[in-house]
């Protein structure tokens, strides 16, 4: 499964918003152990497009989000954003490139302050940023943004978090992140947390503001039918590797890595076609102390040989000229 590759390569007249590079996030534990969550993963996202990001709990998703927006810095690696690369920015540089790329956390209500009211919450950024930005930002901008996301700015003057449901305290986050006028979003599971008539209405939320306000979005989720339908590409991840990467439709239409394969047969979803008795994603994560050698997916493969274990598998592109990409040795369809 490889880490890095010309799977993020796009063509030259393409615009490419965000690109990251052999990005590398390694924690130590002691005894001169590391918990590799991050390994040599390469992307780009294209301005005004939905990147999803899809894989098991604890394969490093929400660490290349925060790692991105510098929470914390990467071990190593690049993150290009509008032309700047991130890791080479320190104290008031970076902070002077946070507005344009915003984080919707995880947790709904926890990543909000229980003790400010609602509408505080939404200003604080504005409050912050009004005077260095010449008063570009005002409080009709903060009553739009909270409109915007479907609740009654009146009301968010009195009221705080508590006082709100979960999917209302998300639409809350998605308007603190939005405020500021940002050109990128990434989503670290913003519907995981929610009912499944409130994550469709978060995610139509999410889609008319990318459409009103000409965002670009970093959408990260481990449920692959919601990704299929917010997502223009899809990444796959395992173990803190990308294994694939491409046009959703191709993807979810000829799954190539037998980990994405695998994945969607486990949707539960009655016109799936994917699904099969024989298909089940068996085994354990292995753990990012010790990674297996060669492909990462290789003790839960079904196909697999002795080469997985000696190599590790390079990114190459689907045959057929399309925008799908695939890191295995024996993928479920051609590559060139």
């Amino acid at each position: 499964m490889a880490g890095s590759g010309t799977a993020h390569l796009r063509s030259g007249d393409e615009n490419v918003i965000l690109s990251v590079e052999n990005l590398v996030v390694e924690f130590p534990v002691g005894k001169g152990r590391v918990v590799h969550a991050v390994s040599n993963v390469s992307l780009d996202v294209l301005e005004g497009e939905t990147l999803g990001l899809v894989g098991e709990s604890g394969c490093g998703k929400s660490t290349t989000a925060k790692a991105i927006v510098q929470l914390p810095p990467p071990t190593s690696g690049s993150i290009v954003f509008d032309e700047t690369d991130l890791t080479d920015l320190k104290n008031e540089d970076l902070r002077r490139m946070r507005p344009k790329i915003q984080m919707i956390f995880q947790d709904p209500v926890s990543s909000l302050n229980p003790r400010r009211k609602v509408f505080d919450i939404v200003s604080e950024g504005i409050n912050i940023w009004n005077g260095g930005r010449g008063g570009e930002f005002t409080e009709d901008r903060i009553v739009e943004i909270i409109e915007a996301v479907g609740l009654d700015a009146e009301t968010a003057r009195t009221k705080r978090p508590h006082e709100y449901s979960g999917g209302q305290c998300q639409r809350i986050s998605v308007a603190r992140a939005l405020v500021l006028d940002p050109k990128i979003v990434i989503c670290d599971e913003p519907v995981s947390a929610l009912d499944v008539s409130v994550q469709a209405q978060v995610i139509n939320m999410l889609e008319d503001m990318k459409t009103r306000y000409g965002l670009t979005l970093l959408f990260i989720s481990h449920d692959l039918s919601v990704v299929k339908n917010i997502s223009d590409r899809v990444a796959v991840m395992y173990l803190g590797k990308l294994c694939e990467i491409g046009d959703g439709d191709l993807l979810y239409q000829s799954p190539a890595h037998p980990y994405t394969r695998l994945l969607l047969a486990a949707v539960p979803d009655p016109s799936n076609k994917h699904a099969s008795d024989s298909e089940v994603l068996a085994g354990e994560l292995p753990s990012p102390i010790d990674p297996p050698s060669g492909c990462r997916f290789r003790t839960r493969c079904p196909n697999v040989q002795e080469i997985c274990a000696e190599q590790e598998p390079q990114m190459a592109q689907v045959a057929g000229g399309g925008d799908q990409w695939v890191a295995c040795h024996f993928p479920l369809v051609e590559t060139v």
